[in-house]
């Protein structure tokens, strides 16, 4: 079941463009409805790892030492480094990393084969959400490098097909998948997705990115920059019907008057209509 839509709150589209929330418990949640223990350090940190041998391990650090606020690593042996790795610095958008994270716990389910090593699919399927979004390639696309970009110019992929450092992988933004946007680069949000990320993942991300549906943020927590250039359609309650207007008018002290809000109010959802550096 959703939740409840509150006032104050604003639907934001596009989605690129309405940075992360408040907190991270939508991103967990998949994983923490598995059972997977979660753990915190004197920070604040939070930690989950996957219950049999520390396979998958995922980190939510508000309090880290650079701007990548989730990371997410899996294990072929939990005293090795990771075989993949993807991070979501802290002005991604949650529901990327819930789509990521969703799509793990999927994975996970189903067995090793399917969230340390996924398919054989080839890597353009994870690009094709994006196209189909009507995501475009740069005019600097090369051969080793496949480029696309959103409609409005404010969110980018790069794919690289060359041999890389997998070290180096992990702790810059020289990964194999890169993504980033926002309406501006101080305000930037970015996702790394390591060599040997299952493709199936990588493609919960690129759905999610490419979706048009808006997303719901709080009014007063948006940067000036994305009233600037998102679109912003305030939640508006619907008129009472009948039987909501019968209830109230029989409740004990009732006034008559009727209130034209309600925190449980359900209203359906509008239509929808350079890279931020990595902090160490």
């Amino acid at each position: 079941m959703s939740e409840p839509l509150l006032q104050g709150q604003v639907w934001v589209s596009p989605r690129h463009l309405a940075g992360s929330t408040a907190d991270g418990d939508a991103g967990m949640k998949p994983l923490l409805d598995l059972g997977w223990p979660m753990q915190h350090d004197e920070l604040g940190n939070l930690y989950l790892t996957s219950p049999e041998r520390s396979t998958v391990r995922l980190g939510y650090m508000p309090e880290g030492d650079d701007d990548a606020l989730w990371r997410i690593a899996a294990y072929d042996d939990p005293f090795a480094a990771p075989r993949w790795a993807v991070a979501f610095n802290n002005m991604a958008p949650t529901e990327y990393v819930t789509a990521f994270t969703t799509a793990l716990a999927t994975a996970y389910q189903r067995g090793p084969d399917a969230y340390l090593t996924g398919t054989t699919q080839p890597s353009h399927r994870a690009l094709e959400p994006l196209r189909d979004g009507g995501w475009q390639h740069t005019a600097q696309a090369r051969l080793a490098r496949v480029e696309l970009s959103a409609p409005d110019g404010m969110a980018h992929l790069a794919y690289d097909r060359r041999p890389l450092d997998h070290q180096q992988e992990l702790t810059t933004l020289e990964t194999r998948w890169y993504l980033w946007g926002g309406p501006a680069p101080a305000a930037g949000w970015y996702i790394t997705l390591s060599s040997h990320t299952p493709l199936h993942l990588v493609t919960a991300v690129t759905a999610a990115v490419a979706d048009p549906s808006p997303v719901l943020r709080w009014d007063g927590e948006l940067l000036r920059i994305t009233r600037k250039h998102a679109t912003i359609t305030p939640v508006t309650p619907p008129a009472p019907t009948p039987l909501d207007i019968h209830r109230r008018s029989t409740s004990p002290g009732a006034s008559g008057s009727i209130p034209r809000w309600s925190t449980s109010s359900r209203p359906a959802p509008p239509p929808a209509s350079g890279p931020p550096s990595r902090r160490r």
